[in-house]
């Protein structure tokens, strides 16, 4: 049994992307999957999506004077899928996604990858930058190995969301560095949609989002998101983009195939 996870807090994010990153874990993951999302609105869910009740952590008043500090809200809430014990009978490791993922081919090597590793990809900013830290999107960890993510910042959460600067992506993979448990992802397996589909202007007025080769899953951190993508976006110069067909396949058209037009 292979578990997945992920989180979803507030209503940013409606039940169809929880169930649409259901549907293309199990179509691209060999083997039977637990999917699990850890949320306090569960209503809408799949029925074969196990949900987790999100907690408030004994921590959360000082992670949330840090994170205001920071200016950030909510960005630690994903710690809590890394307390031990919180999936229960669990045995292995967890594959982790962010809502804002679609999943585009097969996922076997980054479940298999690195075994007993934090796996995280390098982020794009920071590497341009110089910097080692991975990226959130996609988290591969083992709970009974990696309960320091936890433990660490219920013992000191002030301190570690400080460090962090706020970021849950930088404090789990240095974190996980400082231990010696860090691997990255390979980069071409897990791509962003504005930095690797795109391109820059003109490019990107001239031609149809790209999906490339051998990318497993891509990411729409910042803007656009998929329903933009999807129809087309205009809310920027550098991020133009043109409807995107391939990504309504991946992400609609193949998980209402899937689950029904009901679920996704």
């Amino acid at each position: 049994m292979k578990t997945v996870v992920c989180i979803k807090w507030g209503t940013l994010f409606g039940p169809e992307y929880v169930n649409r990153l259901y549907s293309g874990v199990r179509r691209n993951l060999e083997g039977p999957v637990r999917f699990l999302c850890m949320t306090e609105h569960g209503e809408g869910l799949h029925p074969d999506v196990e949900v987790l009740d999100l907690p408030v952590e004994p921590f959360a008043e000082p992670m949330g004077e840090a994170l205001k500090r920071a200016n950030r809200q909510g960005a630690m809430r994903k710690v809590s899928l890394f307390r031990p014990g919180v999936i229960p009978d669990l045995q292995g490791p967890v594959l982790g996604f962010d809502l804002d993922v679609v999943i585009t081919g097969s996922l076997d090597e980054i479940w298999g990858m690195a075994p007993g590793k934090v796996a995280m990809r390098h982020d794009w900013v920071e590497k341009r930058k110089g910097r080692p830290t991975g990226h959130g999107s996609v988290f591969r960890y083992d709970p009974a190995k990696h309960g320091y993510l936890y433990e660490d910042i219920a013992k000191n959460p002030y301190e570690e969301v400080e460090r962090a600067r706020g970021s849950e992506q930088r404090y789990t993979s240095h974190k996980a560095m400082d231990n010696g448990d860090f691997a990255y992802i390979p980069e071409e397996q897990v791509v962003s949609f504005k930095h690797d589909c795109l391109g820059l202007p003109p490019v990107n007025y001239l031609r149809d989002p790209v999906l490339p080769e051998g990318a497993r899953v891509v990411c729409f951190h910042g803007r656009p998101k998929m329903p933009e993508a999807v129809e087309g976006y205009r809310g920027s110069l550098i991020r133009y983009s043109r409807p995107c067909e391939w990504l309504k396949t991946h992400w609609i058209d193949a998980a209402r195939d899937d689950l029904g037009s009901e679920w996704a």
